[in-house]
């Protein structure tokens, strides 16, 4: 927009300002979705929201009111009794301002359902033109760094958000009806648990303390588990300093619940469970697409084991190239190329192994389960061979959903995992786990066993909703800051 169009627009605010004629509320009876259900003849029907489309013929004007539950058209004509009302509404109102319109319900020659207008009042206007209706906002830098934007103008967009609210809605009824109870950890922390991540470091003025920010609420959450909560859960967001990804942010939503008395076999059918009574809720089919693949979530998912499926794909046998030695021979011998081979310790490594060979095939709804020890420091470990723990993924489409496992339960083995990850740590992988006296405490004083859950609520919403990029399920994702240029450096 030039920047005389837009002083003119902001000459018009002005006006309207200085003239009173903005008003602060307006008596709605109806949403747009509302008013969309009612009888032709319905009288007294007051609707508001902003004007996304308009145009005059003669006497009559056609224009569309946008609310956050659709749009819906709204008619004004030059009537004899009131031709003021039409000349006003013609001069007053463009593209973008906010209006509260009163009128009849009826249907036009195209069977559209419409508002005639009776009377109106201008409630905000708008110095920026819109984007052009019939291509909505395209550009995709555009699209996140103004999403407000992308929203009134894209369906699909305001269609994917009204989705993850209704995700959201579901995940906490499904933990309500089993009686779990929502809790609130902290954020800001004195030092990062709860997940192999690397933190971001902010600094506590008035207690002049170093502090992270959250990497995950787990351990927190267990603590309200051996105080005697035994059900409890936390929408909580996260802040894991990390790469970005089409599947990965740094500032992310994620839901993790825990129960006592469980262990990670009755949690993942109580989250089948779940996840197929929110696919029933909210889209009302267990057919979603993602990148090119028809995926269906109906019928129960297979479980395949860790291990067998890295061998499968690449030929390497973790369970054989038991040390980081014998696995970067290996990795060699295969032609394996891992990015930062060097700074990371044998789990890692094999865990990037995984996500490199095995996990992008991983299309269809499935279970991994039987996960080496040393890639789970805070989950128990399997009764028949403490090799692994008692942990399992739900992957789709290639993408990590939920994690859940039995958890470490035992003070003595955790304490001895917490210095497994300082000896790496020394040795410089920067993801492992700091040792973490005032958790082993809350251990030490005893925890019934318990099975916990995580799931990434924006990989979610990302699968089920189809979207090709995680930023997609994110109202306002970070983005760097554009940098203004100068006059000068502009020519």
């Amino acid at each position: 927009m030039s920047d005389a169009v837009f002083e003119i627009k902001k000459s018009k605010f002005l006006e309207h300002r200085e003239r009173g004629n903005l008003a602060d509320s307006y008596p709605k009876t109806h949403t747009v979705e509302q008013a969309l259900t009612l009888a032709e003849a319905t009288r007294g029907v007051a609707v508001a929201g902003r004007i996304v489309g308009l145009r005059t013929m003669g006497k009559i004007l056609f224009a569309h009111i946008f609310d956050h539950t659709g749009r819906m058209q709204i008619c004004v004509r030059k009537s004899e009794e009131s031709p003021e009302m039409f000349d006003t509404f013609v001069a007053d109102v463009a593209v973008g301002d906010f209006v509260g319109v009163t009128g009849e319900i009826f249907r036009t020659k195209t069977n559209e359902l419409t508002v005639r207008v009776e009377s109106f009042q201008l409630l905000n206007k708008c110095l920026r033109t819109l984007p052009e209706k019939y291509h909505g906002v395209e550009d995709i830098e555009t699209r996140y760094r103004q999403r407000y934007l992308d929203i009134i103008m894209n369906q699909e967009s305001r269609d994917v958000f009204r989705k993850r609210i209704e995700i959201v809605k579901s995940l906490r009824r499904s933990l309500e009806d089993a009686g779990f109870l929502e809790v609130d950890t902290p954020v800001l922390q004195t030092q990062p648990s709860g997940a192999l991540a690397r933190p971001f470091h902010t600094h506590h003025n008035a207690l002049d303390i170093a502090c992270t920010l959250r990497i995950a609420p787990e351990t927190y959450l267990k603590r309200c588990i051996g105080a005697g909560f035994d059900k409890v859960y936390e929408f909580a967001r996260c802040f894991r300093n990390e790469g970005i990804s089409a599947t990965h942010l740094q500032d992310f939503s994620m839901l993790e619940f825990y129960a006592a008395y469980w262990n990670a076999d009755v949690m993942r059918t109580f989250v089948a469970d779940m996840i197929h009574s929110l696919i029933n809720r909210v889209f009302g089919t267990a057919e979603v697409k993602l990148h090119g693949h028809e995926i269906s979530f109906s019928g129960q998912w297979p479980v395949y084991d860790y291990s067998d499926l890295v061998l499968q794909d690449c030929g390497i046998d973790i369970r054989v190239e038991s040390t980081k030695e014998t696995l970067v021979a290996a990795l060699k011998r295969k032609n394996i190329h891992l990015d930062d081979l060097e700074s990371m310790n044998w789990a890692n490594t094999v865990d990037s192994l995984y996500k490199k060979v095995t996990r992008p095939k991983l299309t269809q709804p499935c279970f991994i389960e039987r996960y080496p020890a040393d890639m789970a420091p805070l989950a128990r470990r399997n009764a028949k061979d403490p090799r692994y723990v008692d942990m399992w993924q739900f992957v789709v489409a290639g993408v990590e959903v939920v994690k859940a496992y039995s958890e470490l339960v035992d003070p003595l083995d955790q304490r001895e995992r917490f210095e497994e990850q300082m000896r790496a740590r020394e040795a410089g992988d920067e993801e492992t786990m700091p040792m973490d006296e005032d958790y082993l405490t809350a251990m030490e004083h005893g925890f019934p066993p318990i099975a916990g859950v995580g799931i990434g609520i924006d990989r979610l919403t990302m699968v089920l909703c189809g979207c090709d990029n995680i930023k997609d399920t994110v109202l306002f994702p970070l983005m760097r800051p554009v940098v203004q240029r100068s006059a000068e450096e502009a020519q």
